[in-house]
């Protein structure tokens, strides 16, 4: 187990996929006209459903007035979609702001393990709060069929796992994680990416809350509805939890836009079921064809993924390959930053597949230059 250095934050630079509209202005390209595979997002257009609910709001000239400061509508909507008590659902301005105060409630419980290479904001939370934490390295080779046990059970006071799991993909099965609840003081589960996942909701630990009050479960809605930048997601925990963070976040953290885009995003489960539906079919059908087209290049191993994103790895640094795309007006997810990976490795996101015709072509011609 590797302890954190802060002497390393600089090279780390906290670095996120889908910088699309800086690497747009230095590329001197319209956001539209880049193929950005660097973020997990899905590549299809917000639905209908949420476009109209959010001209509604501008038309009614809802947003000239404060929004509801305990989100109740919301909550209450989210807890009826999960069959969980409203009290126990604290939405939030995406997932990093609840990767804050998850980081809070961590710094109160001792040291914290973040399996590596894992998602960055992990460490970004924790130091805002002076806690204390190591990196736990999961194993590099991993099977095909997914679910899988959960490999690690490091020693520390609280865990942070992520389900499944940023960047490798990989689904962690319920039952392993169940076992972990009851060796630590506190668990927390970014289900993040959970919905975009082909049978994903099966290992969910969200029914786990009601058993559990040292499990902290995240969820995002940005990243299934293409919507990242409305920012909204929420966090079941205990209520005794929830109401120590409420005194201390900001008073209005989430806007009017995201609140009536969650009520009517959740409120409708018909439409949620069929566009998950498609979202599956669409990750199951381009994960295959993406993986065959790249697995011809022969210096590059193609890691298997549960989800919409899959690392690849080169026997050589990678960082002329992504050179060469970002040229040709193509991103993808460089992971130097990630602990334990090095610049032969890199994530790549699914897009529709005329865009990932164009990235599969182009990758491959980035090993012949």
């Amino acid at each position: 187990m590797a302890k954190f250095n802060p002497d390393t934050l600089n090279d780390l630079d906290f670095k996120h996929g889908g910088n699309i509209l800086t690497k747009a202005k230095k590329l001197n390209l319209l956001p539209s006209k880049i193929i950005d595979s660097s973020a997990s997002l899905v590549p299809f257009d917000p639905p209908k459903l949420i476009l109209d609910v959010l001209f509604s709001e501008i038309k009614t000239l809802g947003f000239r007035y404060y929004p509801e400061r305990n989100l109740n509508n919301l909550r209450e909507i989210i807890g009826e979609f999960h069959q969980i008590n409203p009290d126990n659902i604290l939405p939030g301005n995406g997932a990093s702001e609840l990767i804050t105060w998850a980081g809070f409630e961590a710094s109160k419980f001792g040291a914290s393990c973040i399996p590596s290479p894992g998602f960055v904001d992990y460490e970004r939370s924790l130091n805002c709060w002076n806690a204390s934490f190591e990196y736990s390295e999961l194993p590099k080779i991993w099977s095909s069929s997914f679910p899988q046990t959960f490999p690690l059970q490091p020693i520390c006071d609280v865990l942070w796992i992520t389900n499944p799991h940023n960047p490798t993909g990989q689904l962690w099965d319920k039952k392993s994680l169940e076992i972990i609840l009851k060796k630590y003081k506190l668990v927390i589960c970014d289900e993040a990416f959970l919905a975009i996942t082909p049978n994903g909701e099966k290992e969910s630990l969200i029914p786990l809350t009601k058993t559990y009050d040292n499990l902290l479960v995240i969820r995002s809605l940005t990243k299934l509805f293409n919507i990242a930048g409305l920012r909204l997601g929420y966090i079941i925990a205990s209520s005794e939890k929830i109401k120590r963070w409420n005194i201390k976040r900001d008073p209005w953290p989430l806007n009017s836009f995201a609140i009536k885009a969650g009520i009517e995003i959740l409120s409708n489960k018909i439409f949620y079921n069929e566009w998950t539906t498609k979202i599956h079919e669409w990750v199951n059908t381009e994960k295959n064809w993406v993986s065959n087209e790249l697995s011809k290049i022969k210096s590059l191993k193609v890691h298997n993924s549960s989800t919409n994103f899959f690392l690849i790895e080169s026997k050589f640094s990678l960082s002329s390959n992504i050179k060469y795309l970002e040229n040709k007006g193509i991103l993808i997810r460089e992971c130097s930053s990630f602990r334990f990976l090095n610049k032969n490795w890199a994530r790549i996101s699914l897009q529709t597949r005329k865009k990932n015709k164009i990235l599969c072509r182009e990758i491959q011609n980035s090993f012949k230059k």
